[in-house]
Formats: structure tokens, sequence, C-alpha cells
């Protein structure tokens, strides 16, 4: 195989990285199959559904607060139901990219 030229800095660090990956024994990604994306991109579709329908939600309650005191506890509120909704998010892109169990 003919060389390409000199490597960027970023192209060495990758490589240097894929090499440890290998010796400490974990596996490089597999390519998704067109199954897997289509239920990604669900996935994502979902969570922007539901996190826009939260922000609504919050703006009306933004809307109605009386106190400074309640408009804090809302962000807070806001904060961790965003916080739930994309670690639900990633939990579920985390399965859908495991390879299927062998029975």
């Amino acid at each position: 195989m003919a060389s390409e030229g000199p490597k960027s800095a970023f192209e060495l660090a990758m490589e240097r990285l894929r090499q440890k990956d290998r010796e400490a024994g974990v596996a490089e990604e597999r390519p998704l199959t067109d199954q897997q994306k289509a239920a990604i991109a669900e996935a994502r579709q979902v969570y922007q559904a539901r996190m826009a329908e939260r922000e609504i939600l919050h703006r009306d309650a933004l809307h109605a607060a009386q106190s400074r005191e309640e408009i804090e506890k809302l962000e807070g509120e806001l904060a961790r139901d965003r916080d739930r909704l994309a670690s639900d998010r990633d939990r579920k892109i985390a399965e859908i990219k495991q390879p299927p169990k062998s029975k």
C-alpha cells in the first residue's frame, strides 16, 4: 500500500487511541444497521417531542408564577426533567446499539 503522505496530528492521535483500545480489549464499534439507525432516529424524535411538550408546560407555569421562589422551583424542575429525558434517550440509544443476544 502506497503512503498517502504525512498524517495529521489528529490521525496520529486516533491511531494511538485505537491501539490502546485494542490492548485493553475494547471492541471497535460495528456499523449500525438501517433498522438500528431508524430506531435511534425515532428515539431522538420522541425525546425532542417530550422536551418540547415539557418546555411549553414550563412557559405556561412561568406565566402563572407569583414569586421568585416559584420561578426558581419551576426552573429546577425543568432542569431535572431535561436531564432525566436526556438520560432516558441516551440509555435507549445505547440499548439499540447493543448487538442482539445469542440464544
